[in-house]
């Protein structure tokens, strides 16, 4: 079964790696970008959202029916704040206060063939639910959301993503307020810190917060290092999205400026 975890990650992975080269390679054909029949233009809708919904041709109607707010990111991390803060407070309270967990959870991890000894995934638990609330902070007090829009399967796909992704973690146990106000929502070329180096500084931190966790779950913990290697890819494309779309907006963006790592791609 854990193999079988990994597995599923790794698909994951496989499948962000796959839509990325498949971009690229649409990319550099004439037109690329949302033309090509409803099969290419449904495989631009699925991978964008937001600002780079607007680099990928015109959407047909039925398209467009299956969107929500781009605003509703928020619902994502207030998911991801509830459950995993309620994992989080079972595995404290059975790790130091000697409390039984849920008999689902023991049914899990009996299944799963774990314990819970160790003392990574409470912290890693904590590590990702200070990142959640971070984001969910972010979302309600300094995010701007314009008109901006995501498909209904990257909504779902996002409401379940923080759920899995901690109960994960325990399979993995061996037993700013916003000051000031919005001036315009057009966009503009970011500048300062490690924008200078790469166009979304963001995806690239988000990718270190989970090689962090990698670290401190162990680095021989295969199936983490396959959730770092969907992280990777995931980031990644919406990265190269982003970056073309600077690059198409702005003729004195940067040329320097990588997409995602900085001096590396």
């Amino acid at each position: 079964m854990p193999a079988g975890l990994g597995a599923a990650w790794a698909l994951l992975a496989a499948a962000f790696l796959a839509a990325l080269l498949l971009h690229r390679a649409q990319a550099r054909r004439p037109g690329g970008d949302g033309g090509g029949g409803t099969a290419s233009g449904l495989f631009q809708d699925l991978i964008r959202y937001g600002k780079t919904k607007s680099g990928g041709g015109q959407r047909p109607a039925w398209l467009r029916r299956c969107q929500v707010p781009k605003r509703w990111f928020t619902h994502f991390y207030i998911i991801s704040v509830l459950w995993n803060g309620f994992l989080l407070i079972e595995l404290f309270q059975a790790k130091f206060l000697g409390a039984a967990l849920p008999p689902w959870m023991q049914h899990l991890h009996s299944v799963f063939g774990r314990d819970f000894e160790h003392f990574s995934a409470l912290l890693v638990l904590l590590l990702l639910w200070l990142h959640s609330f971070r984001r969910l902070a972010e979302c309600l007090c300094t995010s701007v959301f314009s008109n901006g829009v995501i498909h209904v399967v990257q909504y779902c796909f996002g409401l379940g993503y923080y759920i899995v992704l901690g109960t994960t973690v325990l399979w993995q146990v061996p037993i700013n307020v916003r000051h000031g106000k919005v001036v315009s929502l057009t966009h503009s070329i970011p500048f300062g810190d490690w924008f200078e180096r790469v166009s979304c500084p963001h995806y690239f931190a988000e990718l270190l917060i989970y090689v962090s966790m990698a670290i401190t779950l162990g680095l021989d913990n295969v199936t983490w290092w396959f959730v770092v290697t969907y992280v990777l890819f995931n980031q990644a494309l919406v990265a190269v999205l982003c970056h073309e779309f600077y690059q198409k907006k702005f003729t004195s963006y940067p040329k320097h400026r990588k997409a995602f790592i900085p001096f590396v791609f």
